[in-house]
C-alpha cells in the first residue's frame, strides 16, 4: 500500500468545482481546501507506484482547472 498528499492549485474560482471532482477518483480518500500557498490537499492510498502514478497523472491532471500539482509519499520510520 503506497499513501500520499497530493498539495493542489487550481485556477481562480474554481476551488469548489476542483474540489467536487476529486471526491469523485478512485483512490482518493480525503479532500480538504485549505490556505495558501495551496488550494486543495487529497490524501490518496494506493495499492502500489504505479497506481499512484496513475491517479495522478490520469485522474487529477485530467481535472480541467488543476493547475499545479505536488506530491509527499507517505514512509514509515
Amino acid at each position: 500500500m503506497v499513501q500520499a498528499y497530493i498539495l493542489i492549485t487550481a485556477a481562480i474560482g474554481k476551488v469548489r468545482q476542483v474540489s467536487k471532482e476529486l471526491e469523485g477518483l478512485r483512490g482518493v480518500r480525503s479532500v480538504h481546501v485549505v490556505t495558501e500557498p495551496y488550494d486543495i490537499i487529497v490524501f490518496v492510498d494506493a495499492k502500489d507506484f504505479g497506481t499512484l502514478t496513475n491517479t495522478v497523472v490520469e485522474g487529477i491532471h485530467k481535472i480541467k482547472s488543476v493547475v499545479d500539482t505536488n506530491m509527499a509519499i507517505v514512509v514509515e520510520l
